[in-house]
């Protein structure tokens, strides 16, 4: 290296790129881990969580499974399939745990500054979603993870859980509504900038306005982020022991920059959520409540509507939706140019059969992209009869690329989330959207396994002090689950209602 490039250089143990809700969980957890390590955060934006975890840009739903019907879907024979909905569920109280033990230990503040309690529900209209929604109910009323599930098709019970959607609705209308009072309303770009304030006065420097241009393997095992000053336009060269990619919809640039194998043949398919808003004080008043339905037939999981109470910066509000814009960024601040650049010889033909085979996800992003001010919120009155067109404002919600993944000589759309790491675990990123931040903890512990195999099981004492369920299934262990439960229903305040 020349004098000027030797100036231009450093290094550092943990390299994370991009500053939401994944970066800052691992870093959370690699600094009470590894409090020595020398950690390191580039983000190109000029704050944390300005991406998809931004409350505006995400759904800010605590995903638990307890109303997204796409978790519990019908099955070929009528029964319903809850295997998904008890996995979702399972993650998000390790979620949970976490939390507790960091507001516990003072690496988050005031839990009520990003989650409130706000029950969730599921709707469906007609006989035929009545039948589905009560096997549904069925099989998790029962069920350990589940508790206090309630079932109604009561119009008078729907005045009163829901007095919004009832306003205007005929009784007559056969409808099912399921039930829980303990779900959860999650701003996770207040929880991220919480996360990165621990990050930061334990030592992690963070660099805002800094962009990974390109990530090259060294020789001897590190890797060279190459990182432009978006302010100045300078470069300059980090080396990094290890990196993980928390780059949203960058991650997969920047893994297949890094070259590793196993990015080969994955795309992306990215799709923009749009959200109606209401802020009337009066309306919002008369919906407290999380409320999903199902997805219109042959429409893609992603579709699901629902009419969700907000608490954003301590104000209420609701948002409906989502409904799907289409343009080829994998970033809300991205480029046009996004989708066109990650075309590689080998996912080409992965990426080209989703246009055949996903014939549902296409028609409905084109119904989606036709619809004005006007049909959405014809859409909005299958919930809320009385819905008002002047009551509701549009508003652009985050970009999620959905991972398509080679099968065959065609590819698969996936509609989860996925970690990519290299066979040496010395980088790793997440690929994908829903359930996304809510499974953030689950994710970023699978990513220490898989990425710090000889240093786990020293870990594993300090992590099943953070996780108590740590490895252990807690629908068998149905006491453990109820002591966390109620441990983390205490700490992070949910017992406290808004």
């Amino acid at each position: 290296m020349t004098a000027d490039q030797v100036a231009k250089h450093g290094t550092t143990d943990v390299a994370l790129i991009g500053a939401g809700t994944m970066s800052a969980t691992l870093g959370a957890l690699l600094r009470r881990l590894q409090p020595d390590w020398q950690i390191e955060i580039f983000e190109r934006l000029e704050g944390p969580a300005l991406e998809s975890s931004d409350a505006w840009n995400n759904a800010g739903t605590g995903h638990s499974a307890l109303c997204e019907l796409n978790y519990s879907p019908k099955t070929a024979d009528g029964d319903v399939d809850i295997t998904k909905a008890v996995s979702v569920n399972e993650k998000f109280q390790v979620s949970r745990q976490f939390w507790s033990y960091a507001v516990e230990n003072t690496i988050l503040g005031d839990p009520t500054e990003w989650i409130r309690p706000v029950p969730h529900m599921s709707f469906v209209a007609g006989p035929d979603g009545q039948e589905y929604l009560r096997r549904r109910y069925e099989k998790l009323a029962g069920h350990p993870l589940f508790p206090g599930m309630g079932h109604t098709t009561d119009f008078g019970e729907l005045e009163r859980l829901v007095p919004l959607m009832a306003r205007e609705r005929s009784p007559e209308q056969p409808f099912a509504l399921s039930y829980f009072e303990n779900g959860t309303d999650v701003n996770f770009g207040a929880l991220t900038r919480q996360f990165v304030k621990y990050l930061t006065r334990t030592g992690t420097e963070v660099h805002y306005q800094n962009q990974v241009k390109d990530l090259e393997r060294n020789t001897d095992g590190t890797w060279r982020l190459t990182v432009a000053n978006r302010h100045t336009g300078d470069e300059r060269t980090v080396d990094a022991k290890f990196v993980f990619v928390g780059a949203g919809g960058g991650a997969l640039h920047l893994l297949q920059k890094a070259g590793i194998p196993e990015i080969k043949g994955i795309g992306g398919f990215p799709v923009g959520g749009q959200w109606l808003r209401c802020t009337d004080p009066e309306l919002v008043d008369q919906h407290q409540a999380k409320v999903y339905s199902q997805a219109s037939v042959g429409a893609p999981p992603m579709s699901v509507p629902h009419l969700d109470t907000r608490v954003i910066d301590g104000k209420k509000g609701l948002l409906f939706g989502p409904f799907a814009g289409w343009t080829p960024k994998f970033l809300k601040m991205g480029s046009f140019l996004d989708l066109p650049s990650s075309i590689r010889p080998g996912n080409l033909m992965p990426m080209a059969n989703i246009g055949l085979t996903e014939m549902g996800l296409v028609k409905y992003l084109i119904t989606e992209l036709a619809k004005n001010h006007g049909a959405r919120v014809d859409t909005l009155r299958d919930f809320v009869p009385s819905a008002r067109e002047g009551d509701w404002e549009k508003v652009v919600a985050g970009q999620r690329v959905q991972v398509i993944k080679p099968n065959g000589r065609g590819g698969t759309l996936e509609f989860g989330t996925a970690v990519v790491n290299a066979a040496d675990g010395s980088i790793a990123g997440l690929l994908g959207a829903s359930p996304g931040a809510s499974t953030a903890v689950d994710a970023m512990v699978d990513v220490l396994q898989r990425c710090f195999p000889s240093r786990f099981a020293d870990w594993k004492p300090a992590l099943e002090e953070m996780i108590p369920s740590l490895g252990r299934d807690l629908a068998a262990e149905p006491a453990l689950f109820t002591e966390q439960f109620e441990r983390s229903t205490r700490t992070l305040k949910l017992d406290q209602k808004a």
